[in-house]
């Protein structure tokens, strides 16, 4: 019988502060880093999962993965499906730890972490990607992968699982459009702050001919700089392209709604995370004081209730929920049932390593299941650290190409495991943080 024989905890870092010319307003030197886990099994496929951070702090998140996954070693993985709902609740509902967070900071990140190693070893069981195998998935089985005790006064279980199973009588259709046309996406490559205007026009002019049709810029550091960007942005894309405005929290509300209606001659497709990740009436704020222009958040928002909340306060038009701040696919879920019960699109985060790896799943299966539908929704794209992963992005015209191998799309080589280790690489043993 096939169980966990322990778990494996790594330190990987990137120099990306030395190698990158480009930053947002709010992070100007990150190192993209992971605190990556292997859970090793006595047979059969191991899983890999990572949590993602951009540099210093990133040793505590693999501590608190080393601890949180005892509770991990010896477990039987026969139908290992059947105990993904409980194998939740028992990672994140460890009382001492839970005191830590609650549901928040870096015990959920290393549950993240943890819980995404867990899926990506079921999807390898079962050979399947993992949004494939998600879509396979009753309603009831999917409700019961979700813990509701917070969620449950805005939505019900019968509407839920109502929903969830008549989805499954036409995920098929939607499987095949997946498969032949992959899933919209948009670009951030040339709208990093610092660029200089021949690398910004190199770039756009890279990315159109590629075939891309939506982009995102970062603004907030200086007001004349963000209209001549989203200007020089203009001039490739034209007004019927869209042009996504992103500050990365570093206005106050007043600030905010006085700088984003200077930018609104630029016809942005939404302001994201404009202030506080934190505020949620101050988002309700600026969405009332901005509108039309969407709202945009969610990458630092900590937990399921937290989005219930935004929605609720109308703090948010756009739901950028992110794959390791919430604890894996069973909050996820529930973040994404949320969303289409206050009919929300979901655009995930995927600035970062291994990002883009994890939520083109996620917008994959909001498409086949829960949504069911791409209107006004595209997964991000960032053109950073692929190449580290045996199974990375495939970009096809614009769109994100549907994953086809077993897993979770996250397991890197084992070259990268070793080489980027911190503080033992070639990089970090002279140069620590």
């Amino acid at each position: 019988m096939a169980y966990i024989t322990s778990i494996e905890s790594i330190d990987i870092r990137f120099p990306t502060s030395e190698q990158l010319d480009g930053s947002d307003a709010m992070n100007p030197d990150p190192d993209y880093s992971a605190a990556y886990c292997v859970l090793h099994t006595s047979e059969g496929p191991e899983g890999h999962g990572m949590t993602f951070t951009i540099g210093r702090g990133n040793d505590l998140c693999v501590a608190a993965i080393s601890q949180l996954g005892q509770q991990l070693i010896g477990l039987e993985l026969t139908d290992l499906r059947s105990q993904m709902g409980p194998l939740w609740k028992k990672i994140t509902g460890d009382s001492q730890f839970r005191w830590l967070g609650p549901e928040k900071g870096v015990v959920h990140l290393a549950a993240a972490a943890l819980i995404n190693a867990l899926w990506d070893l079921l999807a390898k069981q079962e050979e399947l990607p993992l949004w494939r195998l998600l879509s396979t998935m009753s309603g009831e089985e999917l409700y019961d992968l979700v813990d509701w005790n917070y969620l449950s006064d805005v939505v019900s279980k019968e509407e839920i699982i109502t929903h969830l199973n008549a989805t499954a009588r036409t995920a098929d259709t939607r499987i095949t459009v997946l498969e032949k046309s992959g899933y919209p996406a948009y670009t951030t490559s040339a709208g990093w702050l610092g660029y200089s205007d021949e690398k910004m026009r190199e770039l756009l002019q890279e990315a159109v001919d590629a075939g891309w049709t939506t982009f995102k810029m970062k603004v907030g550091s200086d007001l004349d700089d963000d209209k001549r960007r989203a200007r020089l942005i203009r001039e490739f894309i034209g007004q019927d392209g869209q042009l996504m405005m992103d500050a990365n929290q570093v206005w106050g509300v007043n600030e905010a709604i006085r700088w984003m209606r200077e930018l609104s001659e630029f016809n942005p497709g939404w302001i994201e995370e404009p202030t506080s990740p934190d505020d949620i009436l101050g988002h309700a704020k600026i969405a009332r004081a901005l509108a039309p222009i969407p709202v945009a958040t969610g990458e630092h928002c900590h937990n399921a209730v937290m989005f219930k909340q935004f929605m609720e306060a109308g703090g948010l038009s756009i739901c950028q929920l992110d794959s390791c701040r919430l604890a894996s696919i069973n909050e996820i879920i529930g973040v994404l049932i949320l969303a289409w019960k206050f009919d929300i699109p979901v655009c995930p985060h995927a600035g970062g390593v291994g990002l883009c790896e994890y939520v083109q799943h996620i917008s994959m299966f909001d498409y086949t299941r829960v949504s069911c539908s791409t209107d006004g929704r595209v997964i991000e794209y960032v053109d950073h650290l692929h190449e580290h992963f045996k199974d990375p992005v495939r970009l096809v015209n614009g769109r994100y190409a549907a994953p086809q191998v077993p897993g979770y799309s996250i397991e890197m080589h084992p070259e990268t495991l070793s080489q980027y280790v911190y503080p033992d690489g070639p990089v970090w043993s002279s140069r620590l943080r």
